[in-house]
């Protein structure tokens, strides 16, 4: 049975992400080797003094991310897979947690529940017939569309039915399809397999696409920029202050819709003020224009329930796009739409000519998840996680730096950092990376100037690490600010 060696800090919280940090790194290096034994989780909180539920809580941490096994009788162990991908790839850097590129959004990966969605899995593949695994519908199975109907009217107060909801490849994919629709982009309507309009279609050039113009915030994410373009958006920016979008700014665009992020715009933070929406909901009817709303972050509040999704205002006027990209994992590309039903009826028909719809055994599993309660469960837990997080973070950086403004803290896996003025933003983003701190600078997604500042991500930052990356974060400004005095 393995000797432990572990390094607990007490004071800095977080006790079983600390042991679960431990055991993880150990398994990395290779000084807990495939197959090795564990002591019993009652043994090691008597060594570690500390209570059996502590010790548990890492051990199920391990479990669900595929590090360890657990089996009654047979006790603790380290898994095979994790020992192979040590001998295979070596021994990764000394950090703790694992940083997927520089995004300050993406969500932390560890926390996917492995063991929740491997048991849908199974009691989906009993129990359904061979012909469910054919081609599916192209705007999703229905079980899935039936059950996020339910789960979005309940959690997010929307007013959804489920032939008004599509099942898209992830956000991204359904605001491509919804600006396509909105510009009357034409369908082939359906698959011609003449050879005839084949030659027709190859010799003939295409007309132009249809555009239309489409108003987003600023500042606004840069990676949705280009997919808009190219779907047929012409765009145009509306300021976002402490209430939200600027809604009298919006009517003097001439857009004929406009893409937010009212649960927690990217990347301020700001929650749509209830006066903000009833104006845009104002402008919407006066203008017969359509609001996209990207639900982005609004499962993941902190302190309150989520607020209410624009689409139960007016369901005629506002299509909803959400996915599980942040509460399950960005690599299941699994998405929706719920929209008014000529644009739903059109995004059914484009996925259906495009790429025939969604795998469909991914999307009976998370119908199985949803229908059980364990998304529900499992989105409670990444609130608590996440709050710890974003709690150690912004305790940091008060005492460390306490120059910097923290705004946006409400919600989802980012907080807005405001630094003082003549503060350099892309080298305050590398001074963060080099701490092992995700940020981003702002300034390249302003279109009016605003003051430096970095979207700094605290989703895969463990509670006990916060302290120390966040001290060396200061020293490096400070030193890159004396550096600049000199010159």
């Amino acid at each position: 049975m393995a000797d432990l060696h572990l390094t607990i800090d007490r004071a800095a919280g977080g006790i079983a992400a600390q042991i679960a940090c431990e055991l993880r790194e150990a398994v990395r290096q290779g000084r807990l080797a495939a197959g090795e034994r564990l002591p019993a989780s009652r043994e090691l909180a008597k060594d570690l003094g500390l209570s059996r539920g502590v010790v548990v809580e890492a051990y199920e941490q391990l479990v669900a991310e595929g590090f360890l096994l657990s089996r009654v009788g047979a006790g603790t162990s380290v898994a095979p897979a994790a020992g192979r991908a040590q001998r295979e790839f070596g021994t990764s850097p000394p950090t703790c947690e694992p940083y997927y590129g520089r995004r300050s959004t993406t969500p932390e990966l560890g926390l996917f529940p492995r063991e929740k969605w491997l048991a849908s899995i199974r009691r989906v593949l009993t129990a359904l017939p061979a012909d469910a695994l054919d081609y599916g519908d192209p705007g999703g199975v229905p079980e899935l569309r039936e059950e996020l109907a339910a789960y979005l009217g309940r959690v997010r107060a929307a007013d959804v039915r489920p032939e008004n909801l599509v099942i898209v490849g992830g956000v991204a994919q359904g605001l491509s399809l919804t600006v396509r629709a909105l510009a009357g982009q034409p369908l082939q309507g359906g698959a011609r397999k003449d050879l005839d309009w084949f030659a027709d279609r190859v010799t003939r050039p295409e007309p132009p696409p249809a555009r239309i113009r489409l108003a987003v915030e600023d500042p606004v994410s840069l990676r949705q920029l280009p997919l808009l373009r190219t779907a047929g958006a012409d765009l145009v920016t509306v300021p976002v202050d402490e209430e939200g979008v600027d809604v009298r700014a919006l009517a003097a665009t001439g857009a004929r819709a406009v893409l937010l992020t009212p649960a927690h715009q990217y990347p301020t933070g700001v929650v749509l003020s209830p006066r903000r929406r009833a104006e845009l909901i104002e402008w919407a009817v006066a203008t017969d224009a359509t609001i996209l709303e990207d639900d982005y972050d609004a499962e993941l509040r902190f302190d309150r329930d989520p607020v209410g999704c624009l689409q139960g205002l007016d369901p005629g006027r506002v299509v909803l796009a959400g996915s599980v990209s942040k509460s399950l994992a960005p690599g299941l590309r699994l998405g929706w739409v719920v929209a008014p039903p000529p644009i739903a009826e059109w995004i059914q028909r484009a996925r259906g000519e495009l790429d025939l719809g969604s795998p469909v055994l991914e999307q009976y599993a998370l119908a199985d998840l949803i229908r059980g309660g364990g998304y529900d469960r499992h989105l409670r837990r990444l609130r608590r996680e996440y709050r710890a997080r974003r709690d150690a973070l912004v305790r940091a950086l008060a005492e460390h730096l306490p120059e910097v403004t923290v705004r946006g803290v409400s919600a989802g896996l980012h907080l807005l950092a405001e630094l003082p003025g003549g503060w350099d933003e892309p080298s305050a983003a590398e001074a963060a990376w080099r701490c092992g701190l995700v940020a981003e600078p702002v300034g390249p997604m302003r279109r009016a100037p605003g003051p430096p500042a970095l979207v700094m991500g605290f989703a895969r930052l463990p509670v006990h690490r916060a302290a120390d990356a966040v001290l060396a974060f200061a020293r490096e400004l400070r030193e890159l600010r004396e550096l600049r005095e000199l010159r």
